[in-house]
């Protein structure tokens, strides 16, 4: 009795040590980063504060040089150089042998890195978000959400489970290799090259940077020419963070450029990760078809937000206009096609009516604004085109935002939110992805029926689907023919960092984010060792030995039944057959020998 009570002890002791050590902050260094260019003083040099008025068209932006703009206000930051093919091939053989030694590195190491650039977003959130909404026209509540917290939880997974997800795996060998041990291996492929999209050019960043880094790779990072102010800051964060680890520096490269940039990048990288437009994604598949080397493509969505007639109409109302305003539809995986059944057409129109006629758009840096500005030039006309067409073909505007004082200069950086009723499929807003603030509303009869609707699309990202039985909502979510589905929420997926993202159809295939898009980034090499060397080891049975004797295949008939036959019966019965087969072949073979 006394031992046990001696061993409750012990283990009562350890559990309050465990805790203990718990409450001990990690030692986590800081680091500064220069911010003194970035931030917006209202002292700014005389040639960097006047208005830019970018070319339209078929002239827009390209050269040595990239224009950089505030979409919110057109005032100017400053540019970038574009790089040439042959810098970026430069770029990426710098990568390349520091992550050779990247690769050696342990996890404890890499953790440490992740801890370092968590503690710095963390008490530099604002600056993040303003120089964000500075670049891409959102608002700081939209970069918070998109930018901030997506890569607060992605480090946080990796510090939790990473390890574990990249340690080898072991697998069952089998019937016939038993005496064998099976593992898949994860080794990091070395240098990936990520071209990422405008919208979130904090996360978009860090997001395929921090997979890469974790599982031993480096990575070259070509950012959108339209946030390439904002991708040069963030890019300093990181080399400060690879320096408090005393990694190499030249371990992540940020490039900027157009497309000649990234085209080069495919050519030269050992793995591609692109986030942009289906086109775009065409290309890039066929770039990295002459190296053949592995893509994984996010190429944007048209996703269903479904609203069956059993819901709480007022709740599922501001769910809906959270998905369709935030960030000027420049969230990623956009609802963008709205099924609300009959019975509550009209009530679900009139609460959303009321949200959306009380939003307001303006500069998010300039007053308290819903919502923000467009990001891409012209985008607004493109918006324009496809609400239009929709109202020929009998489509009708029932609400739309009001603005706040908007600069002439900036105008068309602006489109207004905007609620459309009596859509169809005819129309191409309800085919094309619009990445916009426009929330068009289509009513349905049936599950069958919106199922149907929903899957009438050549995008297959991400649904969501509202219904008072979760077991309904989950139903009518498995028949959509796409790669992820909130249930009663939106968008909810993508905070869960353990779980793949991605989609089907033209938006795109492979995954990043979970244990999915994390060993993605890896060679995934099966090992297979004798499990009880030296002793046993595998002996080719004499009879399929070289030269064969007269009876191999018989041998191995009877061989395949006693390791898969159906029945005991059947496999003891081979068995017998095999060791008779055996001893045979031993005794021809003392025969020969005398």
């Amino acid at each position: 009795m006394a031992f046990w009570w001696s061993l409750l002890v012990l283990a009562f002791a350890f559990a309050i040590g465990k805790f203990l050590l718990w409450l001990i902050p990690p030692k986590v260094p800081s680091i500064d980063v220069d911010a003194s260019d970035v931030l917006d003083d209202g002292n700014q040099a005389q040639e960097n504060s006047y208005i830019y008025v970018p070319p339209r068209g078929a002239a827009q932006q390209s050269g040595t040089k990239v224009q950089c703009y505030e979409p919110a206000t057109m005032k100017y930051l400053g540019y970038v150089p574009a790089l040439t093919p042959d810098e970026v091939r430069e770029q990426v053989e710098k990568v390349r042998k520091a992550q050779k030694m990247w690769a050696k590195t342990s996890f404890k190491q890499r953790r440490q890195f992740l801890r370092i650039l968590l503690k710095y977003i963390i008490k530099h959130q604002a600056l993040i978000c303003e120089i964000s909404s500075r670049d891409t026209g959102k608002t700081m509540v939209d970069a918070s959400l998109g930018e901030i917290m997506t890569t607060c939880e992605k480090i946080h997974w990796l510090l939790s489970e990473g390890e574990k997800w990249l340690k080898p795996e072991y697998r069952s060998s089998g019937r016939s290799m038993l005496h064998k041990s099976a593992r898949v291996e994860f080794h990091p492929l070395g240098v990936i090259g990520a071209i990422v999209s405008w919208n979130y050019p904090f996360h978009n960043i860090f997001n395929p940077m921090l997979a890469a880094l974790f599982s031993g790779n480096g990575i070259v990072i070509k950012i959108s020419e339209n946030a390439s102010w904002s991708g040069c800051f963030y890019f300093r964060i990181i080399q400060s963070a690879l320096a408090a680890i005393g990694a190499p520096e030249d371990l992540v490269e940020v490039i900027t450029g157009f497309a000649e940039t990234g085209e080069a990048l495919v050519s030269s990288a050992d793995k591609v990760i692109f986030v942009g437009s289906p086109g775009v994604g065409k290309m890039i598949m066929r770039g990295a078809s002459e190296t053949l080397i592995p893509v994984t493509l996010e190429l944007g969505g048209k996703d269903a937000f479904i609203v069956c007639e059993d819901v709480d109409v007022d709740h599922v109302a501001q769910i809906a206009a959270r998905a369709v305003l935030q960030s000027s539809g420049q969230n990623c995986a956009g609802a963008e096609r709205f099924y609300v059944h009959r019975s509550i057409y009209s009530s679900f129109i009139s609460k959303v009516t009321q949200i959306i006629k009380s939003v307001t758009a303006g500069p998010p840096l300039a007053g308290k604004y819903d919502m923000g500005a467009l990001c891409m030039h012209e985008h607004s006309e493109k918006l324009e085109g496809l609400v239009n067409e929709a109202i020929d073909k009998g489509a009708e505007i029932v609400a739309r935002g009001s603005f706040g004082p908007i600069g002439g200069d900036a105008v068309d950086q602006y489109y207004p939110p905007t609620v459309i009723v009596n859509v169809n499929h005819s129309m191409r807003l309800m085919q094309e992805e619009a990445f916009g603030p426009i929330m068009p509303i289509m009513k349905f009869s049936s599950d069958e029926e919106v199922v149907k609707l929903a899957n009438d699309s050549r995008y297959g990202l991400g649904c969501a689907v509202f219904s008072g039985s979760q077991s309904r909502a989950r139903e009518i979510a498995s028949q959509i023919h796409c790669g992820f589905a909130a249930i009663n929420d939106f968008a909810v997926t993508y905070m869960c960092q353990s779980l793949p993202f991605g989609g089907v159809k033209h938006s795109g295939f492979g995954r990043f984010g979970g244990a999915e898009g994390l060993r993605a980034c890896c060679l995934v090499k099966a090992v297979v060792e004798d499990r009880w060397w030296p002793y046993i080891k595998t002996m080719i049975p004499k009879p399929i030995q070289y030269p064969v004797a007269g009876n191999a295949f018989e041998f191995q008939e009877s061989l395949v039944e006693a390791l898969y036959g159906l029945s005991i019966w059947d496999r003891l019965k081979a068995l017998i057959s095999v060791l008779k087969l055996l001893t045979e072949q031993n005794s021809t073979n003392s025969g020969k020998v005398k």
